[in-house]
C-alpha cells in the first residue's frame, strides 16, 4: 500500500506544480499582463511532468506485469491477451478520452496565446487549469492502472 500512497503524493505535487509554474498567473485570478513566454512555460512545465509520470511509472508497471506473468505461468501469446485488462479497460477509455479532449484544448489555447500580439492573460489562467487537469488525469489513470495490478498480484 505505501506505493500507492508514494504515488499519489509524487502526482499531487506534479500537479502543483503546473499550477505555480508562473507566479505572476495563479488559477482563478486574471493579471494586467502576461506574455509568450509564460504560455511556452506552463506548456513545457506540464510536458515535463507528464514526462517524468511516464519515466516513474512506466518501468514498474511493466516489471508489475512481469511478476503477474510469472506467478500465473502465462505463456508470452497468453501474456498478450491476459494482460490487456490491466492496460486497457472502459475506466482507461474515458480516462484516455479525457486527456486527448483537453490536449486538443490545450494545443489550440497554446498557439493562439503564444502567437497573439497582445497575449490574453485569461486565457493562460485556463490553459494553466487544463494543464493541471491533464497531469491529475493521467496521474489518476496510472494510480488506477496500478491499483488493478496490485489487486491481482495479491490474489
Amino acid at each position: 500500500m505505501g506505493g500507492f500512497i508514494a504515488r499519489a503524493v509524487i502526482a499531487a505535487g506534479l500537479g502543483l506544480a503546473i499550477a505555480s509554474s508562473c507566479p505572476e498567473v495563479r488559477a482563478g485570478e486574471a493579471t494586467q499582463s502576461c506574455t509568450k513566454e509564460d504560455f511556452e512555460a506552463v506548456v513545457e512545465a506540464a510536458s515535463g511532468s507528464l514526462r517524468d509520470l511516464n519515466i516513474q511509472n512506466r518501468p514498474i508497471f511493466q516489471e508489475k506485469l512481469r511478476e503477474l506473468k510469472a506467478k500465473r505461468h502465462w505463456t508470452n501469446d497468453e501474456f498478450i491477451v491476459q494482460a490487456r485488462p490491466f492496460v486497457k479497460d472502459e475506466k482507461m477509455d474515458v480516462y484516455d478520452k479525457t486527456a486527448s479532449e483537453l490536449l486538443a484544448a490545450i494545443a489550440s489555447m497554446g498557439q493562439e496565446g503564444a502567437s497573439a500580439a497582445s497575449p490574453n492573460c485569461d486565457q493562460l489562467v485556463g490553459l494553466r487549469q487544463r494543464m493541471k487537469l491533464l497531469v491529475d488525469t493521467q496521474s489518476a489513470k496510472w494510480f488506477y492502472m496500478f491499483e488493478k495490478l496490485d489487486a491481482e498480484l495479491a490474489k
